[in-house]
């Protein structure tokens, strides 16, 4: 969907006012930052050698992002069984002892809380949990596809549940002054297939689309932190999957001393960002800027169960449905709109690249275009 340059323009001209719900950033935990800094980077979890949640309520908001209802005796049953099923899976392939304490006796929701400590204990509730995500996610996609459901049904479960929670962040005050969301059209599918690399459909992480525009570039962060906090599970983005040109973590840290006051306690040297490649599509415009991630966003659908074939369902109640949004403030929406930065500028280059590489194949593919890059269509914001 384009900007209108206009609307855009005068958003971006209008006069500060205050920041909202600063006291939200005010209270982040080490775990936002954590959490904030892999969104922004396209990092795994799986590379994480601890959690860092602070408290049982920080590990009950992260279990309702994932659509774990702590008050619900089957989801936590459900968690009993993923441990149940990790600690045997790593028994048998690959011969560790894991201790007692770990391996049963803890309720399967505090390893979350053991894994942010500190010790040996520590780093056997980490390497648990890291199968446990593994299998629930393994077992999610397994269960979309036994659903006897559309695209259409499945991308609308995903839409309401979006929709939803950013018109909630909007009506707190955050400036969110453009949302929008498309489904690609069959022909943007096969053309994007024909001028990339990657030709297999199942690599296309953009079939649905979500597009967020705030104020300004200070807005950013605050909008950010409520996104993974309402709707994201970190532990759900889809890892070298981001282009980030707007706000690398390093900045993010400078815009919020809230964050700030964390870095010496993070994972990871600040450095590690400076010598990553913040990934661009290769046919965007030069200075064409947007944040763009993918994750797998988890959705409840006990009320189509019923439709799973076979009387006993293993799988859980959670799919998960690959999402892609794209977000940046008003201002650099208007320069995206720009020159060679246009969305029609963007199509022409990536319709010339299918219809050379249609006549020529493989030579084709030798062009410095070529390089690999993320999947996402940076600004292919139409179908």
């Amino acid at each position: 969907m384009a900007a209108d340059d206009k609307s855009l323009r005068n958003l971006a001209a209008q006069a500060v006012t205050p920041r909202p719900n600063v006291q939200r950033l005010e209270q982040a935990t080490l775990g936002d930052v954590e959490a904030m800094r892999l969104l922004l980077r396209g990092s795994s979890v799986i590379d994480w050698h601890r959690l860092s949640f602070s408290d049982p309520a920080e590990v009950d908001r992260f279990l309702v992002l994932n659509e774990f209802d702590p008050a619900n005796a089957d989801d936590m049953d459900r968690l009993e069984e993923l441990r149940a099923d990790a600690v045997e899976y790593l028994t048998r392939n690959f011969s560790y002892r894991i201790p007692n304490e770990v391996a049963h006796e803890l309720p399967a929701r505090e390893l979350l809380l053991l894994a942010s400590s500190r010790g040996k204990r520590q780093t056997y509730a980490c390497i648990v949990l890291k199968v446990m995500h593994v299998m629930h996610h393994l077992a999610g996609r397994e269960l979309l596809f036994k659903l006897p459901v559309s695209d259409d049904e499945v991308f609308g479960f995903v839409e309401a549940k979006v929709v939803k929670v950013v018109e909630e962040i909007r009506a707190a005050g955050y400036p969110i002054v453009e949302f929008a969301w498309s489904r690609k059209e069959r022909d943007s599918v096969v053309t994007k297939l024909l001028a990339k690399k990657a030709t297999i459909a199942a690599d296309v992480f953009d079939k649905l689309r979500f597009r967020l525009i705030t104020r300004s570039l200070d807005d950013l962060p605050a909008v950010l932190h409520e996104m993974v906090h309402r709707l994201i599970p970190f532990n759900y983005v889809i890892p070298g999957q981001t282009v980030n040109a707007i706000l690398p973590f390093r900045r993010f840290l400078e815009l919020e001393p809230a964050y700030a006051r964390f870095s010496d306690q993070l994972q990871l040297d600040l450095d590690t960002e400076e010598n990553e490649n913040p990934g661009i599509n290769e046919f965007s415009g030069p200075t064409y800027k947007v944040i763009n991630f993918v994750a797998d966003l988890p959705v409840r659908i006990d009320q189509f169960l019923c439709r799973v074939p076979g009387a006993e369902n293993e799988l859980g109640s959670v799919i998960f449905v690959l999402t892609e949004f794209q977000v940046m403030d008003a201002e650099t929406a208007r320069l995206n709109e720009a020159g060679e930065n246009s969305h029609a500028k963007y199509k022409a280059r990536q319709h010339d690249r299918v219809k050379v590489r249609l006549a020529e194949g493989e030579k084709a593919l030798t062009s410095p275009a070529s390089v690999a890059v993320p999947d996402t269509d940076g600004n292919d914001s139409d179908n």
